[in-house]
């Protein structure tokens, strides 16, 4: 980026945005589905986790990544029905199950992904978008890879889903009053159970876009807490599918400041850049904690609002 010098910053900013965000996307997506039936999953963490080693697992013994990205959602399905499983049980926590499942995930990643960590495995094509410039530098930034533009378009269409199918009026009305749910005929345990193996499909879609294109390989700090920042960012979006996108960018973006930054030659405080989407989760909860408006929008039935 010297050569564009400051002009550089920006679009860093942006290409940075489009590859951070898509973990964040596609875990929040996930979250704010399984939330809108009423239960909570703090165990994305280990479901992303997990998505990305045996995404990436199953690229290097195949050669193709694209089954990695299948396996990789296959996995968050099966601790996304545990969870859901163990949940559906009398006077059971959903927050305590998401933590144990979570170190579950972390620990059973770490070490079936041992054998994975130095070779390298086939990775995701991109889209260049760039095609028309010169310049390296753009057209590295303006790579972007075809799961961010699948989240992009699930995002509306999930919202749509929500408020104008029968699937998303069970969710949303599971979510909002159980009780008023089984007396319009719906089984409550079971619409929870499958909005919650959806939420873990596209939690572990989000970990093989780690593994197999950004970063693009696998070892075990890969994730740095994004599965329980997208916890906060469904949050901060108000359950709302769009607004996940656009609080996706927002948290990609501040991911890539400090690398962005490096590039024309500042340096000091790098690390401190580099801890901006921690910041920025901190500053938003802040921000929006307050008694009128922290659980705004938030479904009825989960155990925060009771």
């Amino acid at each position: 980026m010297e050569a564009l010098g400051w002009w550089g910053v920006p679009l860093a900013v942006l290409g940075g945005a489009i590859r951070g965000s898509t973990p964040f996307l596609f875990v929040s997506l996930g979250e704010c589905l399984t939330e809108k039936s009423g239960r909570i999953n703090l165990g994305l963490e280990g479901t992303l986790v997990m998505g990305a080693m045996s995404g990436y697992g199953v690229s290097y013994l195949t050669g193709s990544p694209w089954l990695g990205v299948l396996v990789a959602g296959t996995c968050g399905m099966v601790l996304g029905a545990v969870h859901a499983s163990i949940c559906a049980r009398p006077r059971v926590n959903d927050i305590a199950v998401g933590i144990a499942l979570m170190l579950f995930g972390l620990g059973l990643a770490f070490y079936l992904g041992k054998p994975f960590i130095q070779p390298n495995a086939p990775r995701l094509p991109a889209i260049p978008f760039g095609w028309w410039s010169e310049s390296p530098q753009v057209r590295a930034a303006l790579e972007v890879n075809v799961l961010f533009l699948i989240g992009a378009v699930l995002a509306p269409g999930l919202l749509w889903a929500l408020y104008n199918t029968r699937w998303g009026l069970a969710i949303r009305a599971v979510g909002d009053n159980a009780d008023a749910a089984r007396t319009m005929g719906y089984a409550v345990d079971r619409v929870r159970l499958l909005g919650t193996v959806a939420g873990g499909f596209l939690a572990g879609i989000g970990g093989s876009f780690l593994s197999l294109y950004y970063p693009g390989s696998w070892n075990e700090a890969i994730s740095s807490g994004q599965g329980l920042m997208a916890v906060a960012l469904v949050i901060f979006a108000r359950w709302d599918p769009l607004l996940c996108l656009f609080a996706a960018l927002l948290f990609g973006g501040a991911g890539a400041l400090g690398p962005a930054l490096q590039s024309v030659g500042i340096t000091s405080g790098y690390y401190l850049f580099n801890a901006a989407p921690y910041v920025l989760t901190l500053l938003l909860m802040i921000a929006t904690s307050s008694t009128q408006r922290t659980l705004k929008g938030a479904p009825s039935e989960l155990s925060v609002t009771k």
